[in-house]
């Protein structure tokens, strides 16, 4: 990433680039300067735009080729085409000797390394993977957010804050623009304010339901499968997301067993380090043969319901109710 901001700012770009991973703000940031950094004074004659899994690469190709309009580059860029997954080769042998004047920007969600569009790529460009940034990492840029707007927050409510919006970068942008504009006669950003204005994501809630399944507060995770069910959530969507978590604290429980550390477990199982301790916790409050069995349960209990044997609110309320009694 260092080095892509080097080329921005300088403007020795490369003919080929592709961002990658998780983060999807910070793609979308970097996609941005990219573009403006390529098109100089914003000319669209020499700009085409392709999205989706049905991008057409003779006429992808055909444009790279044609001479730019009064300009010294054409860019093109290409957005969740799958095309590193299958399909890519076409563009992989194009890329190979592509035309001086055509500059291409390729964004993935996911990709195949051993692909040959992955590899044309790393030989011919750059490929750059945006990763969910760490505490540490997000912790820095909020702060830097709030002293641009003369805000300040305690570590404590700044805890509070990554607690409720997540890791989600796009998400924290806009909760943090909310809770700027909700204080804007104040200087420092406190806890009620924090419980005031930000909406606390799914998967938070999903996590406070399975504590209270866990210490046995079935009152209290009937209330918020209720909850969930008010805000629109749909009840396969629960499920799914009750699977997942039960699966994730198997695998943590599985790793915390073996004797590694919060922080291994999490690079492990893809949680950021000041989360995955909480799951630890969480995890303890489950025996092994539980949790494997909470995972068979979820699966069976998504197929009675795709094959018609049970309704779907109530699939999810029984599962509640066994592991919560």
């Amino acid at each position: 990433m260092q080095k892509l901001n080097e080329e921005i700012k300088s403007g020795q770009l490369k003919p080929l680039y592709l961002l990658y991973g998780e983060e999807a703000y910070l793609i979308k940031q970097y996609k941005d300067r990219l573009k403006n950094a390529l098109m100089g004074d914003g000319d669209s004659m020499n700009y085409h735009y392709f999205e989706g899994k049905d991008v057409n690469l003779g006429e992808v190709i055909d444009l790279a080729e044609t001479m730019p309009f009064f300009s010294d580059r054409r860019v093109i860029i290409i957005e969740n085409s799958g095309l590193f997954k299958h399909g890519g080769e076409q563009l992989a042998e194009y890329l190979k000797e592509p035309s001086e004047t055509a500059f291409f920007v390729l964004v993935e969600k996911e990709i195949d390394k051993r692909s040959k569009l992955f590899k044309a790529v790393s030989a011919n460009g750059r490929a750059i993977e945006f990763k969910a940034q760490d505490e540490s990492v997000l912790k820095r840029w909020i702060l830097g957010i709030l002293k641009k707007e003369n805000k300040k927050i305690t570590e404590r409510d700044l805890q509070l804050f990554l607690e409720k919006t997540g890791t989600d970068m796009e998400n924290i942008s806009k909760e943090l623009e909310k809770l700027i504009c909700y204080c804007i006669d104040k200087e420092v950003i406190d806890k009620a304010d924090i419980e005031t204005v930000c909406i606390r994501q799914i998967n938070n809630q999903i996590f406070d339901m399975m504590n209270a399944i866990a210490e046995k507060r079935q009152k209290e995770a009937m209330e918020l499968y209720y909850d969930l069910l008010t805000l629109k959530e749909p009840p396969m969507r629960i499920l799914f997301l009750l699977a997942r978590q039960f699966n994730l604290l198997l695998q943590v429980k599985e790793l915390n067993n073996k004797g590694y550390s919060s922080k291994t477990i999490g690079e492990n199982v893809g949680l950021p380090g000041f989360i995955a301790g909480k799951y630890v916790n969480q995890a303890a409050k489950f025996s092994t043969a539980d949790l494997r069995l909470a995972v068979t349960d979820c699966v069976e209990t998504e197929e009675a319901v795709k094959t018609g044997k049970m309704n779907d609110v109530l699939s999810v309320e029984l599962l509640l109710i066994k592991y919560s009694a």
